[in-house]
C-alpha cells in the first residue's frame, strides 16, 4: 500500500510536465533556442510559445485588450527585422494562427473591441473598422485637422466610440527637428503644446472635439464598463506632472485621480481594473526609493497603496480579471528601480498593505528595451508576454 502511494505521488508530480504524452523539457528560459513548450528551470512553471510563425510577432501594450472571444490579436511581420506588419489572430485553444488584415500598406493596431468583433486602424487621415469574423472592412471617417494631425488611440467597451488626440503643426515640427526621444521628451515636458481630445462615433463617423488643454495629453483608455468614461494622462517627466486624469466624454470636466504629495514622487503606467471600479498605477514615494502599487476607487476617490520591494518592481503591472491579484513584467538594471534582481515575470498577491511575490519566468536573457507587457488570458490561467530572448520578438505564455 505504501509503495502504491509513492507511485501515485510520483505520477502526480510528473503529470504537469507532460503534454499530450510527450515530456516537456526543463530548461533555462532563453539560454538557447527554445522549443514550443518548456518548464522554466528556475520557477517550475510551464512556458509556451503562442506565435509559432516566422517573422517578428508583437503583442499589445499592457492596458490594451487584445482578446476577441478566445483569439488573441497580434502584429506580425513577413520576416525578421522588417516593418511590413499585418494583424494576425491566434486561437488560444488550438494555437492555430490566421491572418486578419491584408492591406497594401503596413497595419499595426492595438484597438480591438470584443463586443463588436472589430479592430480599428488608421491609414493617413482615414479611419477604418474591420470585422475579425468575416474580414469585411468599412470606412468610418477622415480626420481633418486645421493644423497638425489626429490619431485614434482606443475604443470604448461597447464599440460605439473611438477616442484620440489632435496635435498641432508646431508640435509635429518639433518631432521632425528633434528625432531622439531624450530631446523631444524633455522639451515637451518643459513646453507642451495644446492638444485636443476627440471622439468618433463608429456608426456615423461624427467627430466631436470635446476637450483641449495646453498639456501633453497621452495614454488614452476607455473604462471597461462605462462607455463614456475616458482616462488620459499628462505625459512628461513623471516627477514633474500630476499624471492620471479621468473625464466623461459627454460632460468634459477633467478629474485628477492622484495628486503627488512630495518632491520627486511619481505615479504612472495607470490602468483600469477589469471590473471598472478601480484605477491602478505604479507609485514611487519618492522616485526610485519606495515602491508601491496604488489603487484609487473611482466612486469615492479613496486610495490604497500596497508596498513592494525594489527587486519586485516592474515596468508594467496588470490585474487579474477578477482583480484578486496582480502580475508584473519585471525590469532591467537601467530601469527606474535600478535593480539587477527583478528580471522576472512576477505574480503579486495581497498581504495586508504589502504584496507577496511569486516568480513565474526568469527573464535574465531578455533585453528590456522591448517591454514584455503582461496580459491575462481570457480563462485567467496563463500570463501572456512578449520577449526577445530567442533573438527576435515573439509572444509567450506562462501557466499560473
Amino acid at each position: 500500500m505504501k509503495s502504491l502511494r509513492i507511485f501515485v505521488s510520483i505520477m502526480l508530480t510528473l503529470l504537469p510536465w507532460c503534454v499530450q504524452g510527450q515530456q516537456v523539457p526543463v530548461m533555462e528560459t532563453g539560454a538557447n533556442h527554445m522549443p514550443d513548450a518548456w518548464i522554466d528551470r528556475d520557477t517550475g512553471h510551464k512556458v509556451i510559445k503562442l506565435t509559432r510563425r516566422a517573422g517578428d510577432n508583437t503583442s499589445f501594450y499592457f492596458h490594451n485588450n487584445p482578446f476577441i472571444g478566445n483569439e488573441m490579436l497580434f502584429a506580425g511581420s513577413s520576416g525578421y527585422g522588417t516593418r511590413d506588419s499585418q494583424m494576425f489572430a491566434v486561437d488560444l485553444s488550438t494555437l492555430r494562427i490566421r491572418q486578419v488584415t491584408r492591406e497594401p500598406y503596413p497595419v499595426r493596431t492595438e484597438i480591438a473591441c470584443a463586443a463588436t468583433h472589430e479592430i480599428f486602424f488608421q491609414h493617413g487621415d482615414s479611419v477604418f473598422a474591420l470585422n475579425t469574423d468575416n474580414g469585411i472592412r468599412r470606412f468610418i471617417t477622415r480626420l481633418e485637422a486645421k493644423s497638425g494631425h489626429g490619431t485614434i488611440n482606443c475604443v470604448n467597451c461597447d464599440g460605439t466610440l473611438l477616442a484620440g488626440v489632435f496635435s498641432t503643426a508646431e508640435e509635429d515640427q518639433l518631432f521632425r527637428d528633434h528625432p531622439t526621444r531624450h530631446e523631444w521628451f524633455n522639451m515637451l515636458t518643459d513646453h507642451p503644446y495644446e492638444r485636443t481630445l476627440f471622439t468618433i462615433d463608429t456608426r456615423t463617423g461624427r467627430v466631436d472635439r470635446f476637450y483641449r488643454e495646453v498639456a501633453w495629453l497621452n495614454h488614452l483608455q476607455f473604462s471597461p464598463r462605462d462607455p463614456h468614461l475616458l482616462m488620459f494622462c499628462h505625459e512628461g517627466q513623471w516627477h514633474r506632472v500630476d499624471r492620471i486624469w479621468n473625464i466623461d466624454v459627454t460632460k468634459p470636466k477633467a478629474r485628477l485621480m492622484h495628486r503627488r504629495t512630495m518632491e520627486n514622487e511619481i505615479a504612472g503606467h495607470e490602468w483600469f481594473g477589469a471590473l471598472g471600479r478601480y484605477i491602478y498605477f505604479d507609485l514611487q514615494k519618492p522616485k526610485s526609493e519606495n515602491f508601491f502599487i496604488g489603487r484609487v476607487d473611482l466612486g469615492t476617490g479613496a486610495e490604497q497603496d500596497f508596498r513592494i520591494s525594489r527587486d519586485e518592481w516592474s515596468v508594467h503591472f496588470t490585474t487579474s480579471w477578477d482583480e484578486r491579484f496582480i502580475v508584473g513584467d519585471g525590469g532591467s538594471p537601467t530601469s527606474v528601480a535600478h535593480s539587477d534582481k527583478n528580471q522576472w515575470i512576477f505574480r503579486f498577491d495581497y498581504d495586508g498593505d504589502r504584496m507577496k511575490t511569486t516568480k513565474l519566468v526568469n527573464m535574465k536573457h531578455h533585453d528590456y528595451a522591448l517591454e514584455p507587457n503582461v496580459h491575462f488570458s481570457p480563462d485567467g490561467k496563463w500570463i501572456i508576454f512578449r520577449a526577445n530572448f530567442e533573438g527576435h520578438t515573439d509572444v509567450y505564455a506562462v501557466e499560473l
